[in-house]
């Protein structure tokens, strides 16, 4: 399962991210989003579990906890549409 993950502060890393949904169960792939042009954190990023009951189960738990310093948004990763 594929998690959204919003409201990233700007100085999480990605390993930070997969270090704290590590928590719950094994991360198979971790990202924040970055700018392009500045290579700075836009603020978001996704987290992918293998098992969906540990995916879950961070949901739950993590939607609104505090990660370095911000109220983290937490939720299933909607698949983006193609452009044509």
């Amino acid at each position: 399962m594929k998690l959204y993950i919003g409201n990233l502060s700007w100085g999480t890393t990605t390993e930070d991210l997969k270090s704290h949904f590590e928590q719950f169960g094994a991360v198979s792939d971790a990202i924040v989003i970055t700018d392009r042009q500045s290579g700075r954190s836009r603020g978001f990023g996704f987290v992918t579990m293998d098992d969906n009951d540990e995916a879950n189960k961070a949901l739950e738990e993590c939607n609104g906890i505090e990660l370095d310093g911000r109220a983290i948004k937490c939720s299933e990763a909607t698949p983006r549409k193609a452009e044509h």
